[in-house]
């Protein structure tokens, strides 16, 4: 009987083997290990509306078996693709996670992805069509071994795809985490004149606003500071030269209260810890100042003088003087620390009826008091008078002046002329060319120049030519040697400056 029952044992035990499995075989059995080999790193840097693909190369210690895959971003599950397709839309830190599964277990893989605004720091340029129609580029500051190049595209557009600008384009500027544009309107739509305010890190439109209950409000210039102040109105110059209020804050244009002459179409701003913002006042033929909001106050050898003083004809220091130029003087940090902070500016005058002008670098604190003395103080760092013939210079001449090498680079249509501000005023007419730019029917209309000074930046456009017709090319400041050439990357120039983080 026992040697029965053995036969069945062993007669049954293959048959159970077969139904169920061979349970001593699994237990030994060596569990297939995932290993995240390569094709994924710990660290991501894109840009925004940039796409991210990531493909992890994956293998397993023993038999092949099927995997699945979750990725998860801020430790939401994002995919259960194998590839990880990621679009940039909103800047920010993300942390990331890789999940691979087998029926055996599961790995990890965590990396931090970051969205980067491809707008930090740049080259920003304006520009419209012949229509009318506005457009920006953007040239980010080049990172290492990076070649610097214009993004493609408008960046208004890309941007704010389902929203029109208006036409028109005639200033921007940089203030408070916005960059300001101002559009005068018109154009084929007839638009009504328009301020936009775009996030500086993405231009996108955050804020917009129309001015149509003013007739006359043709923006031409933006007086506006770096830093907004609550409460303050800025000047915005237009087109007949009045001026209307501006509240960045309250995003309002409103009738002047302080500035109600009639001024050239020239501003210098100048800010920092405080503001000062010049301009001319083509009606009392002066320099006049708004400092931190108070004023206008006016250029003359008494301390605050206001038009309303009765000292004011006598005390005017431009007086029977008629603007030729005004234009800041760029210079570098260590030159501001040299100056104490102190801005100077450049500013070309003839006395009416004549030939003669003058040339001043000034200060924007051009009047004081010496509280030792007891006396009104006034200075300027250069001063020169000459018979200035056939000037070459325009009140809206396109221009830039530095401090390194005592130069004013303006425009004359594709030739960059230069003059040493310190040397007789008279050499002006006959200023040397420093390069031609284009064809000889180019028009230069905006200069920007690097903080050290060593390299300036010229932006000119064909007006023959229809489409992409707006270019800059980088130029040696000191001599003239053209380092790069950005071709058709825009329309007709309008404003060009550098933007910093």
């Amino acid at each position: 009987m026992k040697i029965l029952k053995w036969c069945l044992m062993l007669t049954v035990l293959p048959m159970l083997s077969a139904c169920f499995g061979d349970d001593t075989t699994d237990a030994t059995r060596p569990l297939s290990h995932i290993t995240i080999e390569s094709g994924i790193d710990s660290i991501y840097n894109i840009d925004k509306n940039e796409t991210l693909v990531i493909k992890p190369v994956i293998s397993q210690s023993n038999k092949e078996k099927p995997l699945s895959y979750t990725w998860e971003v801020d430790l939401v599950p994002y995919s259960h693709e194998e590839t990880f397709t990621f679009v940039g839309s909103s800047l920010g830190k993300y942390n990331c996670r890789l999940i691979v599964e087998n029926e055996d277990g599961k790995s990890f893989f965590p990396f931090v992805l970051y969205v980067n605004s491809p707008y930090e720091e740049g080259i920003t340029l304006l520009s419209k069509d012949a229509d009318g129609n506005s457009m920006l580029s953007f040239m980010q500051e080049p990172l290492g071994d990076e070649e610097a190049s214009f993004t493609t595209g408008d960046c208004f557009a890309v941007n704010n795809p389902d929203m029109q600008f208006a036409a028109g384009a005639v200033d921007i500027v940089q203030c408070s985490g916005n960059l300001i544009v101002a559009c005068k309107g018109g154009g084929e739509r007839g638009d009504l004149p328009t301020i936009y305010y775009l996030n500086e890190k993405t231009l996108v439109v955050e804020n917009m606003f129309t001015v149509p209950e003013y007739d006359d409000f043709k923006p031409e210039i933006l007086g506006v500071p770096s830093t907004a102040y609550s409460g303050t109105s800025y000047p915005i110059i237009c087109e007949n030269g009045k001026v209307y209020d501006f509240s960045t804050t309250e995003s309002a244009i409103a009738k002047p209260r302080k500035l109600q002459s009639t001024y050239a179409q020239n501003c210098i701003v100048s800010s920092g810890s405080s503001y000062d913002i010049l301009l001319w006042d083509n009606d009392n033929n002066a320099i006049a100042q708004i400092y931190n909001g108070y004023g206008p106050y006016y250029c003359s050898t008494e301390y605050h003088l206001m038009l309303s003083d009765s000292l004011f004809k006598s005390k005017n220091y431009f007086n029977n003087r008629n603007l030729v130029a005004m234009t800041k003087v760029r210079m570098t940090q260590a030159q501001k620390t040299t100056s104490g902070g102190r801005q100077e500016f450049l500013v070309l005058t003839n006395i009416a009826n004549t030939p003669i002008t003058r040339s001043e670098v000034m200060y924007t604190d051009f009047w004081g008091y010496d509280f030792t003395e007891m006396t009104h103080t006034f200075t300027t760092a250069n001063t020169t008078q000459g018979a200035l013939v056939n000037s070459p210079f325009k009140v809206n001449t396109p221009n830039v002046a530095n401090k390194t090498f005592y130069s004013l680079l303006f425009a004359d249509g594709n030739k960059v002329r230069r003059w040493n501000y310190n040397s007789n005023i008279s050499t002006l007419a006959n200023a040397p060319v420093l390069l031609s730019v284009g064809s000889e029917n180019a028009v230069i209309t905006a200069f920007e120049i690097s903080d050290d000074h060593l390299k300036t930046y010229v932006a000119f456009y064909e007006p023959g030519q229809d489409g992409l017709n707006g270019s800059v090319w980088v130029f040696d400041t000191d001599k003239g040697t053209v380092l790069e050439k950005y071709d058709n990357i825009c329309y007709e120039p309008v404003k060009m400056f550098y933007k910093k983080r």
